[in-house]
This record gives C-alpha cells, structure tokens and sequence, in this order.
C-alpha cells in the first residue's frame, strides 16, 4: 500500500477512534492530518470510503496480531493474554460513540468488522479452546463451538454501546475483565494454577 494512503488510514483512524466518527469531518480530518482535502480524496472517494478502509486494515492487523500470538505463545492461556494486551491496547482511548457511528452511519464497514468478528474471531477462540484442551489447561468437558460463540455473543454487547456503562469504565477494561471471565470458565486445575501464579504481582 502506497505510505501516504496508508499514513492517513492510520492518523485517521486515531482521530475517529478518540473522538467518534459522527463528529469528525472530513475538514477536521485535513486540518489535523495536516494536508488538504484535494490529497485524502486522491486516495479515498468519500468519508466512507475511508471509514471502510480503516476497519479492513485493522482486522487485517487483529489476524496478523492473532496468528503471531497463536504459534508464540507458550500455552493457550499466554496467547489470550498476547492477544488481550493486543486489542486492549487499540481499544484504550475509544470514543463511546464509535461503534454506534460505525453500524448506523457505515454500514459497509461495520458489514467487514461483523464478517471478521463471526468467522476469524470465533474460529481463533475455537482453536484455542482446543489448544488448551489438548495441553490440559481448560477442561476437556467444554464444548469448542458453544464457548467460541458465547465468547462472540459477549464481543457484540461490548460494541452495541448499550450493554455496558461506557462513560464510567473504558473498552479496555471491559475486555480484560471478559478475558478473565473466559479464562476461568475454561480452566483446568492446571490451568487455574497457571493463572494464579500469572496474575501474581
């Protein structure tokens, strides 16, 4: 991808991301890129045309992100971790708004986020249930699929902007709390003592 598309998917994102997308326009984006409107219509036909090219570049960095932590990891529990530490680090400044914006005002991106979170997402969570399994860290009674799409389920309440009190606790809070919540429900013995002696200060 040519540098300057790609300097803008990444500035743009982080002024949508802190402030909300309803509430940056296209001027604003210029003036805070530091280029003119004429340079960002160059490579984008519109705002959404942008908003979807942000949403496929950062799924397409979650399943770089993901991949590496899977064949990094030492054990099924670390790679949770990796990749908690992952989304819990672009999640950390977003706007409460955002994922409203994006599912009523950019259908098309939100469409591209909904495909990557219901089949690379779930199919991951699937793989490291029975990773885990496998390594004994989580319970070998534990249903793969039924988890993997539980875990999902949770994921859309996070984004709905409803089912959690965004303006008192963050995304990234949240998530680190379904992380934990996911990580004991799965746990063996083995697994249990694993993450007692991880969460150790």
């Amino acid at each position: 991808m040519e540098k300057k598309k790609l300097e803008i998917i990444e500035k743009s994102s982080d002024m949508f991301l802190k402030h909300g997308i309803k509430s940056v326009t296209m001027d604003d984006l210029a003036r805070g890129l530091g280029v003119s409107k004429k340079t960002i219509y160059k490579y984008f036909n519109d705002k959404d045309d942008l908003i979807t090219r942000i949403v496929k570049t950062k799924t397409a960095q979650d399943r770089t992100v993901c991949e590496e932590c899977r064949h990094d990891a030492e054990n099924a529990i670390e790679s949770l971790f990796q990749i908690s530490e992952f989304v819990s680090s672009m999640l950390s400044n977003v706007h409460s708004s955002v994922f409203f914006d994006l599912k009523k005002y950019h259908r098309s991106a939100w469409e591209v986020m909904e495909e990557h979170k219901h089949y690379f997402v779930k199919s991951q969570i699937k793989e490291n249930i029975l990773r885990g399994q496998r390594e004994g860290f989580y319970l070998e009674t534990i249903d793969s699929e039924v988890l993997a799409s539980t875990y999902v389920s949770i994921m859309d309440g996070l984004f709905d902007g409803q089912s959690f009190d965004l303006d008192r606790l963050n995304f990234a809070s949240i998530f680190h709390e379904i992380l934990l919540f996911q990580i004991r429900g799965l746990a063996s013995d083995k697994g249990r003592a694993y993450l007692k002696n991880r969460m150790k200060p």
